[in-house]
């Protein structure tokens, strides 16, 4: 009921935990059906009916939106180092944020896992759910040799022959007539006998004793620690995210703020405040350069119009959904309101450029484990019918609106260059995606981290070639010299 009642008064805020986002969806599917399973009396028969009738007024939550929520929640564990017990409890970065999970919500997150084929969270959830079912005792609907079906194979697809027999034996002891733990006991003794056989005759070949135990050598080595060259894009990417690099003393020292007006009369009554993240290549954060009742009247706007965020197929130039970018996105032309307008106009100033032939005003909202994983906004030279429709060259340059602050995660992180970026409410980023000859920067490669706690909201405005001629003109300077080796 407290909880009910804490959800009531701000719902935003309350969904903005992914786990009371996880948990509604939950309820909604899952437990749902089980509710209509278990009323049988024929007033509950008529208040179901009644219910299932009001599902095509409502949009309830399908099964496919219970999958996302389990994978965003996934998703959050590996890229910022949450122990599954901690999550359990309802704390994520040691902040308590909910009440927790049950042994019934930890089997279904197990249970996801598991259809999805991630055997590494199944085994995970599972075991937390184990745990947390002999704390409730009989107050849960999930039951031991649930659990261990689930845990025992997916523990076997680990590698762990072993601990999954152990796992099967435990299970027929609880159910005997287990038909499907009957067929796995069998099928893993016969992979432990094969293991077994090998090993015998592979001692045998060597002219060892096969009855004799053969004296084992146990060395300490230490785990060498990755330098950051040696690190995967991803490793790279997770640390930024968790903010735990900094950019060097010799890089930042030369870092400068600044106000600048360009030579507009307004702005030098108002210059604007910027701010150096980093110099090669330059991007620069805009401080105050969009406005709370601009940023309302964007967000309402774009609201109705919100549809799952697309890419770019680089081979065929058509948009498509991809699961490295979950985000809902919509469009909004300048025509179409005056905080519009303004938000654009402002793109000019901070840019010394042209939006004449920019694309529309993206908005962009990332919820429950909202990200969009490491990527360049120009195209590369293979991707010849990107952008072709609009017919105004390659994007230029990026101007990125932070529209709401982000309680924690949500960065922007530059995987080449090693620098995070926080939203900042009303700040704005900008960097050229192009160098001077036209070139992509492939410097300029960046993500943007899973929202953990929060919401976070953007717009981007990406500016074209064209137009740009006399603005920001074309050289031979930055000839590609240390690009042959980058990769998409």
């Amino acid at each position: 009921m407290r909880e009910h009642e804490e959800a009531s008064r701000n719902i935003q805020q309350y969904l903005s935990n992914p786990i009371n986002a996880y948990l509604l969806v939950k309820r909604l599917t899952t437990d749902w059906k089980r509710v209509e399973e278990l009323i049988t009396e024929d007033v509950g028969k008529s208040f179901v009916a009644n219910i299932t009738n009001s599902r095509s007024d409502l949009k309830f939550p399908t099964d496919e939106d219970l999958n996302g929520a389990a994978v965003a929640l996934m998703r959050l564990q590996d890229t910022y180092k949450l122990e599954t017990a901690q999550v359990a409890r309802g704390v994520l970065n040691g902040v308590q944020y909910s009440t927790g999970l049950s042994a019934s919500d930890c089997f279904e997150l197990g249970r996801q896992s598991y259809h999805n084929r991630d055997y590494y969270h199944t085994v995970l959830w599972m075991q937390e759910a184990m745990d947390r079912l002999q704390e409730e005792q009989n107050t849960t609907t999930t039951s031991k040799p649930d659990i261990l079906e689930y845990l025992a194979f997916s523990t076997y697809m680990q590698g762990n022959v072993a601990r999954a027999l152990s796992m099967t034996n435990e299970l027929l002891e609880l159910v005997p007539t287990h038909e499907r733990a009957l067929g796995n006991r069998a099928y893993y003794q016969k992979e432990i006998q094969s293991k077994a056989n090998l090993m015998k005759k592979k001692r045998g070949e060597d002219g060892r004793d096969d009855t004799a135990i053969p004296e084992q050598h146990f060395t300490v080595t230490e785990e060498k620690v990755k330098t950051w060259e040696e690190m995967t894009e991803r490793e790279r990417y997770e640390m930024l995210c968790r903010g735990e690099v900094s950019i060097p003393p010799k890089i930042q020292k030369d870092l400068k703020c600044r106000y600048v007006d360009r030579g507009i009369p307004f702005l030098k009554i108002a210059p604007l405040k910027e701010e150096e993240a980093y110099l090669d290549p330059r991007i620069v954060v805009y401080h105050n350069v969009i406005y709370d009742e601009e940023i309302e009247t964007i967000k309402r706007m774009a609201q109705p119009r919100f549809k799952r965020a697309t890419v770019q197929n680089y081979k065929t130039g058509a948009l498509e959904i991809a699961n490295y970018r979950i985000s809902k996105s919509a469009w909004l032309q300048e025509h179409e309101h005056k905080h519009v307008a303004a938000v654009s106009k402002r793109v000019e100033h901070m840019t010394s450029m042209t939006v004449d032939t920019a694309e529309e005003l993206q908005v962009v909202n990332y919820g429950i484990g909202g990200h969009y994983e490491p990527h360049f906004d120009f195209a590369r030279k293979e991707e010849t019918n990107a952008f072709k429709s609009l017919g105004t060259g390659n994007r230029i340059a990026t101007v990125l609106y932070y529209m709401s602050d982000v309680e924690q995660g949500g960065g922007t992180v530059f995987t080449a260059i090693n620098i995070s970026l926080w939203p900042r409410k009303g700040s704005a980023a900008f960097w050229y995606n192009l160098k001077p000859n036209g070139e992509g920067d492939f410097k300029t490669r960046h993500a943007a981290c899973p929202v953990l706690t929060g919401s976070k909201w953007v717009a981007n405005k990406w500016l074209h070639e064209r137009g740009q001629e006399l603005l920001r003109p074309c050289t031979l300077e930055n000839q590609s010299a240390d690009e042959a080796d980058v990769r998409h």
